[in-house]
């Protein structure tokens, strides 16, 4: 087995097809499938399961994709510590954000990152925090803002901040009288709600709220897309609960939301820095922990990012 046949079966797998995949490689489709046959008779096992409309990996071959991805990604940034010059900061860092974080750090965090550090390529991939935590996991990233303690047990963890959550509402909306600055969980429940689904920590966290008072949340729709929710709020199709940072974009707080506390509920929500463990955190990853918690620090002490505690 040698390292160009595990590129080319990454490659397959997430293309999901071998011709996708040829065309992505440079390399002629017989070419690429001799590669494969000699991996899975090296492995003895079948790795791919071909279709007409394509393939997708056996039990096998999604186990061998998980562990290839690592490996291949961990022999990228030696070559690329390998390389750099001395004195400079050089290499590629994933870094994994739920889509409110990312509205609410996304941009401002780009700019640090490329205004300090050229050499640098962030991988930005935005998430919902199960996703991420699993990918955390399995090595795919080297940090993660998620939001519980326990989310990776075994990996470093530091607490960031502490999102009080919201109901949110156009300016122009007539559900909530214009003189009232917060609401009752019985006034909330009332009104007609758009969430996420279940599987979101947030809805979760939520539903508990609510049953533990014996209320039904008055749930119209359930959309697992932030900028679809939003637009669908902003419509006047009905209210959400959010933390702050779903209206801000670039950063800075978007015009025309309503905000209204709830008052007889501590409906908060702490965001945790996970890293990797300490041997396999290079420069370059390093450098960026450090960046995004001065980011957050700054947007929170400056009063940008509203409805938040630093922790």
């Amino acid at each position: 087995m040698d390292l160009r046949q595990l590129r080319y079966f990454v490659q397959i797998v997430e293309s999901g097809s071998l011709a996708k995949a040829s065309r992505q490689l440079f390399i002629a489709q017989p070419a690429l499938s001799q590669h494969i046959a000699k991996l899975e008779a090296e492995v003895g096992k079948p790795l791919l399961i071909r279709t007409a409309k394509g393939v997708t990996p056996t039990e096998n071959g999604t186990a061998l994709h998980h562990h290839a991805r690592f490996m291949l990604r961990q022999l990228d940034q030696a070559l690329s510590i390998a390389r750099q010059e001395p004195g400079t900061v050089h290499g590629m860092v994933s870094v994994g954000l739920a889509a409110t974080t990312v509205c609410a750090v996304g941009v401002p965090f780009m700019r640090r990152i490329r205004e300090k550090f050229p050499g640098i390529v962030l991988n930005v991939v935005e998430g919902m925090s199960g996703h991420l935590a699993q990918m955390m996991r399995m090595g795919q990233l080297d940090l993660a803002i998620l939001f519980s303690r326990d989310a990776v047990p075994d990996l470093p963890a530091e607490p960031l901040v502490e999102e009080e959550l919201f109901v949110m509402l156009p300016e122009d909306s007539d559900l909530v009288a214009p003189r009232r600055i917060k609401l009752s969980c019985t006034d909330t429940a009332d009104l007609p709600l758009i969430l996420p689904t279940g599987i979101h920590g947030l809805r979760r966290r939520i539903a508990a709220e609510f049953e533990q008072r014996n209320l039904a949340l008055h749930v119209v729709a359930e959309i697992d897309s932030l900028s679809l929710l939003m637009t669908c709020v902003r419509d006047g199709m009905g209210a959400t609960i959010k933390p702050m940072s779903a209206a801000l974009l670039e950063g800075r707080m978007r015009e025309g939301w309503r905000t209204l506390a709830i008052s007889d509920a501590e409906m908060k929500r702490p965001n945790f820095l996970y890293s990797v463990d300490p041997e396999r955190l290079t420069p370059a990853a390093a450098a960026v922990r450090g960046e995004l918690r001065e980011t957050v620090k700054q947007l929170v002490s400056s009063g940008t990012w509203k409805g938040v505690n630093l922790l």
